[in-house]
C-alpha cells in the first residue's frame, strides 16, 4: 500500500509538470525595451538599474520584495507602480499588446496617465516593456494563477508549493555598466516658399518630428507629432502649387521646419533660432515675421485649441489669423470647438511647454494649434500613441481649416469680399487622403526616440526621406545638425535601450526536499520488500487461501 501511495504522488507531480502552460519550453529569450533614462535640466528622469536577477510575480501578490512584478497594460496603475517601489521589487517588466486598438479606451487614459507619473521622477529599478507573445502571456496567466491560489488556507498553500508549484526566474545579465550618449546630434530641416515680393513678410510653420514615451524603443508618436508633421509636408506640397504661379504667389515668404529634440524642451528649436537670430547674417527671421504656427498633435478629437504666450491684441497679425481660422470653421465646421488657451512664459521654470514659447522669448509672435487644451496631457508622450489611435477624418480636417485660414489671411479674401465659405484647396488642390496614410505610416514604421534617430540606419533614414520631402516641394532647403557640448550637454541621454532577457523555469527548494523524501520512501519501500520477500510471500499466499474459504 505504501509503495502505490509514494507512485501515485510522483505521478501527480510529473503530470502536473506536463499540465503547464508552456510543456516544451524551458527557458525563453526575448528582448525588452528598458525605460527612459536621461538627465534634463539636472533633474533625472527614468529608471538607472538595468541588471534583474529575480523571480517573476503577479502584480496582485501581498508581498513583492526583490521580485520581478509582471504586469499587462491595465494592470499597471500609478497606486501599483508605487507600492512594488516601497516594497523594494526587484524589477517591472510590462506586456505591451500586438493591437493597441484592442485596448478599452478607459485602460489606455489610465495606462497613460500612470505612465506620465513614472517618467517624471528617477528610480532604480528597472523598468521593461515587451510586446506580447504566447509564451510570455502563458507565463504571466501562470503567475496570476498562483497569486490567486495563496487566497487558500496556508497548509493547502504549502502543500501545493511543495508539490506543483512552478516559477519563472527572470534574467537581464548585461553586466557591462550604462553609459551617458555623449555625441547626440539633434537635425533641423528648413525650407522656403518665397513671396512675391523681396521685402515680403515671413510666415514660419513648424513642427517637432521626435516622439517621446514610456521605452524609446517603442515611442512611435502618431498623434504627437506626426500628425504635425503630415500636415506641415502636405501643405508645402499644397502651398508649393500656389507659389509656383506668379499670378497666385501671395505677398508673405512661407518658411517651413521641421524640428528635432521636441520633446527634451524643444532642444532643436531653441539651437535653429539661436543659429538663425545670433549667428547668422542674413536670416528670414531677422525680418518681418508675421508669426509662427507650430503644429502639435491634431490627428483627434473636435476641439482646435490656440495656444498663447499673450492674448493677442486686435490689428495684430496673429489676432487677424485667428480671425481668419474661426471663420473656417463656423462656415464648414461648426461641430469644431475652437478656444484660446493662455499661458504666460514663467522663466522660473527651466522647461517650456509649447514650441511657440521658444520664439516667444525670442519676442517671436507665434501660436500652437493642437486638439489638447492641456499642455501636460499624457498623450504628449505614450507608447500607445500609435496609428491605432489616430483618426485620418479628423487629421484631414484639421489640415483643411490650418490651409484655408492660411490661403484667407496670405490673400486677404475677407477684406475682397469672398464668401466665409470659400474653398481654395479643392480639385488638384485637395488633401489626398492616400498620401497622408502613407506619411503616416512612414513616420510610424520606427520608433522616432531622439536617442535613436542618428543611431539607427532605418531612423536616419527617416530624417532623410523628411530631407527629401523638402527639397521637392521647397527652395532654399539646408540641414542643421546641433551636436551636444559635451562639458555642459542641455540634456544626456543613456545607451542600453534594449536588452536581451531570459525566461526559465525554476522549481521552490521545498519541491527538491519534497521529491527527494518520495523517492527515499519509494526506494525504501522496494528494499524493505525484497529483504522480506519470503514472510510478505506467507502472508499473503495465507490471505488468499483464507478469502477462497
Amino acid at each position: 500500500m505504501l509503495l502505490s501511495c509514494a507512485a501515485l504522488v510522483l505521478l501527480l507531480c510529473v503530470q502536473r509538470l506536463h499540465s503547464s502552460a508552456l510543456p516544451a519550453v524551458s527557458s525563453y529569450e526575448f528582448t525588452a525595451c528598458r525605460m527612459q533614462q536621461y538627465n534634463l535640466a539636472q533633474q533625472k528622469h527614468g529608471c538607472r538599474g538595468a541588471i534583474v536577477v529575480a523571480e517573476a510575480r503577479s502584480a496582485e501578490e501581498p508581498f513583492l520584495t526583490r521580485r520581478c512584478v509582471i504586469m499587462k497594460v491595465q494592470d499597471f496603475t500609478t497606486e501599483k507602480y508605487l507600492e512594488a517601489q516601497r516594497q523594494n521589487a526587484a524589477a517591472f517588466l510590462i506586456l505591451l499588446p500586438q493591437n493597441i486598438s484592442s485596448i478599452p479606451h478607459d485602460t489606455i487614459q489610465s495606462f497613460m496617465a500612470s505612465e506620465s507619473e513614472a517618467l517624471q521622477k528617477e528610480t532604480m529599478i528597472p523598468l521593461y516593456v515587451v510586446p506580447e507573445s504566447e509564451h510570455l502571456l502563458c507565463m504571466y496567466e501562470e503567475v496570476k494563477q498562483a497569486a490567486a491560489s495563496r487566497t487558500s488556507s496556508i497548509f493547502v498553500r504549502v502543500l501545493r508549493s511543495m508539490v506543483t508549484a512552478t516559477a519563472f526566474q527572470i534574467l537581464v545579465s548585461n553586466n557591462a555598466p550604462i553609459r551617458p550618449i555623449t555625441d547626440t546630434s539633434i537635425v533641423t530641416l528648413e525650407g522656403v516658399l518665397p513671396g512675391a515680393e523681396e521685402d515680403a513678410p515671413t510666415i514660419v510653420i513648424t513642427a517637432h518630428y521626435d516622439s517621446y514615451g514610456l521605452a524609446p524603443w517603442l515611442s512611435f508618436g502618431a498623434d504627437s507629432n506626426g500628425s504635425g508633421v503630415t500636415i506641415l509636408l502636405e501643405l508645402a506640397r499644397l502651398f508649393q502649387k500656389l507659389y509656383s504661379s506668379s499670378s497666385t504667389r501671395p505677398q508673405f515668404n512661407l518658411m517651413f521646419s521641421l524640428t528635432g529634440g521636441g520633446k527634451y524642451n524643444f532642444l532643436g528649436t531653441k539651437r535653429w533660432i539661436e543659429e538663425n537670430l545670433d549667428h547668422a547674417e542674413s536670416s528670414l527671421l531677422h525680418d518681418n515675421v508675421a508669426f509662427v504656427l507650430c503644429l502639435d498633435t491634431l490627428a483627434k478629437g473636435d476641439e482646435l485649441y490656440m495656444h498663447v504666450s499673450r492674448p493677442p491684441k486686435p490689428g495684430t497679425a496673429v489676432h487677424y489669423f485667428i480671425q481668419q481660422l474661426e471663420e473656417v470653421v463656423y462656415s464648414r465646421f461648426p461641430w469644431v470647438k475652437v478656444g484660446l488657451v493662455h499661458k504666460k512664459i514663467n522663466l522660473v521654470e527651466s522647461t517650456v511647454a509649447w514650441e511657440h514659447e521658444r520664439y516667444s522669448l525670442r519676442r517671436i509672435l507665434g501660436f500652437t494649434l493642437s486638439h489638447l487644451e492641456d499642455p501636460k496631457s499624457e498623450l504628449r508622450g505614450s507608447i500607445l500613441d500609435t496609428m491605432s489611435q489616430v483618426d485620418f477624418r479628423k487629421l484631414k480636417r484639421n489640415g483643411i481649416i490650418i490651409a484655408e485660414a492660411l490661403a484667407r489671411y496670405m490673400y486677404n479674401l475677407s477684406d475682397k469680399g469672398s464668401p466665409k465659405d470659400v474653398q481654395v484647396f479643392k480639385g488638384h488642390l485637395d488633401f489626398q487622403d492616400s498620401r497622408m496614410s502613407s506619411l503616416m505610416s512612414f513616420l510610424t514604421s520606427v520608433p522616432r526616440a531622439t536617442q535613436l534617430l542618428d543611431k539607427e540606419p532605418g531612423h536616419m533614414l527617416l530624417v532623410n526621406s523628411m530631407e527629401h520631402e523638402f527639397r521637392r516641394y521647397l527652395q532654399q532647403v539646408h540641414r542643421h545638425t546641433f551636436r551636444q557640448d559635451k562639458r555642459d550637454p542641455d540634456i544626456t541621454l543613456y545607451d542600453q535601450m534594449n536588452q536581451p532577457v531570459v525566461m526559465y523555469r525554476v522549481k521552490p527548494a521545498a519541491f527538491d526536499l519534497f521529491l527527494g523524501g518520495c523517492i527515499a520512501a519509494y526506494l525504501g519501500v522496494v528494499y524493505y520488500g525484497i529483504q522480506n520477500f519470503g514472510y510478505l510471500y506467507t502472508q499473503l499466499k495465507a490471505a488468499v487461501k483464507t478469502k477462497q474459504k
